[in-house]
């Protein structure tokens, strides 16, 4: 296993260097009171995963954050990358052999694993004293959802933190057979928009397809609180907290059901459960009209980026914040940091600098990026530059503290962070975000009914299968590997957290 180390050299030390090799009193008097403050800058290793190459001008774009950390904060930060692949090992290691960090990139599949075994300090005191900006930016409902026996462990990142879910469709499609898109509400009226293409287009035209490969159609079309795995949920995000086995439920049987229905009548493919075809090259081949995602502002337009096609979005299930929306990307103390207070500091720039984290996502002004005239917050490659040949990309705003201070690039929608901050407002909220549930007391049950999940969940949400034979096949089997126990646990806990917040 090989880590990715970006090196650090400080501009302030070259400056002392500088003005130590040009001799003279004064200079010798002010290269020496430099070198003073040098030393006195506490160093902080701020650690994140990365899922390509380091860019090559990284170590510019960090010499540059700590000109401005070493004037407000008196620190100096290292970032170290880590591959998407490596992450979990070499974090691993990291915290056995006690190597420094002082602040850990955290998404919330592992969160509640990693408080348990202690690796992360308690933040209420630091971000009274140190981190008011955080709040500020975040929203102090959001920064409760990563609060575990009292204590919050984590700051969610400033981003998308509320889903919705709907049906993105070709636009050429749509214009062909005038479709009405604000019309579409339900899946009634989903299935009479992929009537009316399958109809126009033959039978070559399957018309829905999932979202992506391996994915089924119920995981993009969500109206209940997956308390995190779907191993019972909270439905309608509230159910007076009562945790129910979402695959015995009505709901779940009518809608496996319409699956089956349109699987039958040529409206999805047959082979969708195992197909490796993606949705853009379905819908470029013409065999596709629409598929399900889960959906914010800018998606149509970041979708047409990856794919090159004029796609138009449907909403059928207005946001919602749960626990896991909202700790899908956060940041935390490791206990190895030695200097939590500075740490604290430089997390809270992340949240409120604007210069700190623009030089992290696009880079250096005039090198990797520049104004567009007309603009404040629009930005594109300077003149003979693009994004294959820029010395510095780091596509990973969702990631670093608050997005909503990032530029935007030519050809996005200038106001797209104005209104992810409504979408994130006006969000319905779970009444169990905030809530994590610990499987361990029943570890052996879970994987037992994780691998039954895993055996019919494709087959039955993709249509592929009868429900009427094949539902109760998968209910029993659910019940044999020991559901009923793990959705008691769940709903212990989930009694007990409600009781410490005041939920009722």
């Amino acid at each position: 296993m090989k880590k990715s180390i970006v090196g650090l050299t400080s501009m302030l030390l070259s400056a002392v260097l500088v003005m130590s090799a040009c001799g003279g009193g004064k200079a010798a008097e002010q290269g020496s009171e430099a070198a003073g403050e040098q030393k006195d800058l506490t160093e902080l290793t701020v650690v994140l995963p990365v899922a390509g190459s380091i860019p090559k001008d990284m170590q510019q774009v960090e010499e540059a954050i700590n000109k401005i950390t070493a004037e407000k904060i008196q620190a100096k930060v290292k970032f170290e990358h880590i591959s998407v692949g490596d992450w979990e090992q070499q974090t691993n290691l990291m915290f056995a052999s006690d190597e420094k960090m002082d602040l850990l990139y955290l998404s919330g599949y592992n969160f509640s694993n990693i408080v348990a075994k202690g690796q992360l300090k308690p933040l209420d005191q630091l971000l009274e004293q140190h981190g008011q900006g955080i709040a500020d930016a975040l929203g102090k409902d959001y920064l409760q959802a990563t609060r575990i026996g009292g204590e919050i462990y984590g700051t969610p990142t400033v981003r998308d933190l509320a889903a919705s879910y709907g049906l993105t469709m070709s636009k050429e499609l749509v214009d062909k057979y005038k479709i009405d898109v604000a019309s579409i509400k339900t899946l009634d009226d989903v299935e009479a928009v992929l009537r009316k293409v399958k109809e126009g287009e033959g039978p070559t035209m399957t018309p829905l397809v999932t979202g992506a490969a391996g994915q089924s159609f119920r995981e993009n079309y969500v109206n209940y609180d997956s308390l995190n795995d779907t191993i019972g949920i909270l439905p309608n995000y509230d159910n007076g907290l009562k945790i129910v086995n979402y695959y015995e439920t009505k709901e779940y049987a009518d809608f496996v059901k319409k699956i089956r229905g349109w699987y039958q009548d040529g409206l999805i493919p047959q082979d969708m459960a195992t197909t490796q075809a993606t949705r853009f090259d379905m819908i470029k081949a013409g065999k596709a009209f629409a598929y399900m995602a889960m959906q914010k502002p800018g998606f149509a337009e970041s979708e047409k980026k990856l794919s090159g096609l004029e796609l138009v979005t449907a909403e059928l299930v207005p946001p919602v914040a749960t626990t896991s929306t909202v700790t899908g990307a956060m940041w935390g103390i490791p206990v190895n940091s030695e200097n939590p207070e500075k740490a604290m500091e430089f997390l809270n720039l992340m949240y409120t600098d604007k210069d700190i984290v623009n030089l992290y996502d696009w880079g250096i002004e005039g090198a990797h990026y520049v104004k567009v005239d007309g603009f404040d917050n629009v930005i594109d490659y300077p003149e003979g530059v693009d994004y294959n040949s820029v010395g510095y990309k780091m596509p990973l705003g969702w990631l670093f503290g608050n997005q909503f201070l990032s530029y935007v690039m030519n050809g996005d929608d200038p106001e797209i962070w104005s209104k992810m901050d409504e979408f994130n407002k006006s969000s319905k909220r779970s009444k169990a975000m905030g809530f994590l549930f610990d499987a361990s007391p029943v570890k052996t049950e879970y994987a037992a009914v994780s691998n039954v999940i895993t055996q019919y969940k494709m087959p039955l949400e993709t249509g592929s299968v009868d429900p009427e034979e094949i539902l109760p096949e998968f209910i029993s089997k659910l019940k044999s590997a020991g559901i009923d126990k793990i959705i008691a646990e769940k709903q212990k806990q989930l009694d007990e957290w409600a009781k410490t917040n005041g939920v009722k």
